[in-house]
């Protein structure tokens, strides 16, 4: 998986979003958000780009991500090939999704993801 992101432990990202760990469990559940076990604790970590510092209501999650994971996960993808599609550079987008997904390009994003399918 391209680590072109950092990545936080589930209690960091909920700090950084203003919400509970827990919540941040419920999201995953509900795959409105996904992640997977890194380091030697094989702890949930999620990479810091599903957060959008820019918001003017504060730190949110990124309001396309949940659509494109949809989409996604309905073709029968895992969190890892998720997560591993969001980060692999791609030569339709000439980014990464999840960089495309920041710059505004959901559309072309969706399209992407689709015809991966």
């Amino acid at each position: 998986m391209t680590d072109t992101d950092g990545w936080l432990p589930v209690p960091d990202f909920a700090d950084r979003l203003g919400i509970t760990a827990g919540r941040v469990r419920e999201l995953l559940r509900e795959r409105a958000i996904v992640a997977t076990r890194r380091g030697d604790s094989q702890a949930w970590h999620l990479p810091e780009g599903f957060i959008d510092d820019a918001a003017p209501e504060g730190p949110r999650i990124l309001p396309t991500l949940r659509g494109t994971i949809t989409v996604l996960a309905d073709g029968g993808m895992s969190d890892d090939e998720i997560l591993e599609w969001l980060l692999e550079h791609s030569e339709e987008l000439g980014a990464t999704p999840l960089e495309a997904m920041r710059e505004g390009r959901r559309a072309p994003v969706r399209r992407a993801a689709q015809a991966q399918l």
